[in-house]
């Protein structure tokens, strides 16, 4: 009997009978897969006595069985709101080399040290390699049990022989359920293998951490069901030239999804980063023309980063290259920069970073960057000790931007002595407040005087 076959696309999880260029659900070029088709399966009826739950008012529901269990990692637990949840599915996705499994294994280590029962499947290193990994960050404990394995059932077999309070698979990309068609890796392996852990997970109270690979656009491998199936999906990523890396939680069901985790890879492992502003700054040389600091906010997170330009007058058509910042943005500053400020710059290179490995996206960096391309452009540095925070418009005012007054308080508990802020803002205990109404006034007064 010849088997029955359909086109799957590897974005969203749609298919059809034939393969066509063009997946017709998510429109996406080149991504319909050839894989065989499942089995019709009858479903089967449900006797009313074999139904576990049966609807209870609200107000009755133990809220208790919610309480997160924290993992001992500082920066994961602020971004989970406290821990993991029992019961809950936790997806952490990055690039190949991030340290994502470093991450996992220093929380299982931790929960282990205090007692809780945690099981690791390692299905794409040998439970030795995990072991000298382990060795290195100092999560070496006798209840963080190890299994190298990629079959499901396997899987599903050891958490009913072990009954671990944590569940973590490392990666959800490599597990594989024989029963199913497609390799492993392909849509319908992925979906149908994290429904069967999701649907263990809330029988059994477990919370479960499973490991997920972006491709090389950065989205999550594998189908968008796997994003809505999970209760929170992580993002740890950074810049490779960097040892700084960042946690965020683009879905979090049991919190918010505003805070950011900041970490420090190191020898031993990562390490937590709670002062992230001394860090951002402790290379900056002051004095430097195209050179600002900008008080900005990574989730509730006041930081202070360095902003800094560099300005190259030239013949050939000007180049505009933002490394850490939107680039669009950047150019429409710098057309507000040269229209309301008198800072020509239409026949000039402008490079501008932010220092770290930061990526700054929000609006407060604006007031910054027009200080310190200016000031590269004047061969003029910006005042000592001074903070810039706002937002530019496209007529050249200075806007308000979200919770000021937290971020010039990060600014003053840092030594700075100055602050360059819209109007509006009121004032700060320790910081000398120069309000600015626009980007001409801004450079007047955020430059050192150059006569």
């Amino acid at each position: 009997m010849k088997t029955r076959t359909i086109f799957r696309c590897g974005e969203c999880g749609a298919d059809t009978p034939r393969w066509l260029g063009r997946c017709p659900g998510c429109e996406a070029w080149g991504t319909l897969v050839e894989e065989a088709a499942p089995a019709a399966r009858r479903a089967p009826a449900v006797p009313d006595a074999a139904l576990r739950a049966l609807p209870a008012p609200i107000v009755t529901v133990d809220a208790g069985t919610a309480a997160p269990r924290p993992t001992g990692v500082g920066e994961l637990d602020r971004v989970l709101g406290g821990g993991l949840v029992p019961g809950s599915v936790t997806l952490l996705a990055g690039e190949p080399g991030m340290g994502k499994s470093t991450l996992l294994l220093q929380a299982l280590g931790r929960m282990a040290r205090h007692r809780a029962r945690c099981l690791l499947v390692t299905a794409e290193e040998s439970a030795e390699q995990v072991r000298a990994r382990a060795e290195r960050v100092g999560a070496l404990e006798p209840d963080l049990l190890v299994v190298a394995e990629t079959s499901l059932p396997h899987v599903l077999a050891h958490v009913e022989q072990v009954a671990p309070d944590v569940l973590a698979l490392d990666s959800i990309q490599t597990v594989v359920d024989p029963d199913l068609p497609g390799a492993p890796g392909s849509v319908s392996q992925v979906r149908d293998c994290a429904y069967r852990l999701v649907q263990q997970a809330k029988e059994r109270a477990l919370a479960t951490v499973m490991v997920g690979h972006v491709t090389k656009e950065g989205t999550l491998a594998g189908p968008r069901v796997l994003e809505h199936v999970v209760d929170t999906v992580l993002s740890f990523d950074g810049d490779r030239g960097h040892a700084l890396r960042l946690l965020h939680a683009s879905k979090h069901r049991f919190g918010a999804t505003d805070e950011v985790g900041l970490f420090e890879m190191a020898p031993a492992g990562l390490l937590d980063v709670p002062d992230a502003s001394a860090r951002f700054l402790v290379d900056r040389r002051t004095g430097a023309p195209g050179s600002a600091v900008a008080a900005v906010l990574e989730g509730t997170r006041p930081l202070l980063v360095e902003v800094q330009s560099l300005v190259i007058d030239t013949q050939a058509p000007p180049r505009r290259s933002a490394s850490g910042l939107d680039a669009g943005r950047m150019a429409m500053l710098l057309a507000v920069l040269e229209q309301h400020a008198g800072v020509t710059l239409s026949r000039a290179d402008v490079y501008a970073s932010v220092a770290g490995g930061l990526r700054v996206v929000e609006p407060g960096v604006d007031l910054a960057l027009v200080l310190a391309v200016a000031g590269a452009r004047l061969r003029v540095p910006t005042r000592e000790r001074t903070v810039a925070v706002g937002e530019v418009g496209l007529g050249g005012e200075v806007r308000s931007v979200p919770q000021v007054e937290r971020r010039l308080a990060e600014a003053a508990r840092l030594g700075f002595t100055r602050a360059l802020a819209p109007p509006g803002t009121a004032p700060v205990a320790g910081l000398e407040l120069e309000v600015v109404h626009d980007v001409g006034e801004a450079v007047a007064v955020g430059l050192v005087d150059r006569r």
